[in-house]
């Protein structure tokens, strides 16, 4: 499942792909590591490339049992996400990138692998936001991305992968209707990823 994120394309690129609107003064280069609790970009559905944090606090929210959700989510899980209370009134965005970082092995003999598409166009991830009230007033733009079965190029390194879209999936996740929407959260085609060991992926 995707918890190192990086992304090449330029922001001007990504919006004319998705047809969405950018500040051109917010290009601010390759990130090549981007982890939780930082700033991604998102596609939200009023189809512009916003900033939001990495990493879902469901204020106020409580799990089946009634008790209060108190962890940071990252990534949601597709079989889960239109059930769960906890993600009750979310809405729906995608977080664009050109390949995620996994990890397998014992702790200190760890190999990190670099994933991206065959054709290094970028990758769609499903996702949720939501906005966080704290205190004073203070209002943060959040999201999670969603996770579901492996597809066979990554099947021998994680359990989980994100749900990927296509370009014309896009349109459906952000405006359809749920049913819709939760059909699109499955495994991305076979032979679509270019799976790579390498060293310790680059900081930034």
């Amino acid at each position: 499942m995707p918890g190192r994120l990086f992304l090449e394309t330029p922001i001007s690129a990504l919006a004319a792909a998705l047809g969405a609107v950018a500040d051109p003064a917010d290009e601010d280069g390759p990130r090549l590591n981007m982890a939780p609790g930082q700033d991604v970009r998102v596609l939200n559905g009023e189809r512009r490339l916003v900033r939001m944090r990495w990493g879902l606090i469901p204020m106020g929210r409580k799990n089946a049992r009634g008790r209060p959700v108190m962890e940071t989510i990252v990534n949601a899980r597709s079989e889960t996400v239109f059930d769960k209370s906890a993600f009750a009134g979310v809405a729906r965005g995608v977080v664009p990138a050109d390949g995620w970082y996994e990890w397998t092995g014992q702790k200190g003999r760890k190999t990190a692998w670099r994933i991206a598409r065959h054709d290094c166009t970028p990758l769609y991830f499903a996702a949720i936001t939501d906005r966080w009230h704290g205190p004073g007033g203070t209002q943060v733009d959040q999201v999670a991305t969603i996770t579901c079965d492996p597809n066979a190029d990554v099947r021998d390194i994680h359990h989980r992968m994100g749900a990927i879209l296509s370009r014309t999936e896009v349109s459906i996740w952000l405006d359809g209707p749920p049913e819709a929407a939760q059909g699109l959260l499955k495994p991305l085609a076979d032979g679509t990823l270019r799976v790579e060991a390498m060293d310790v992926p680059p900081d930034g």
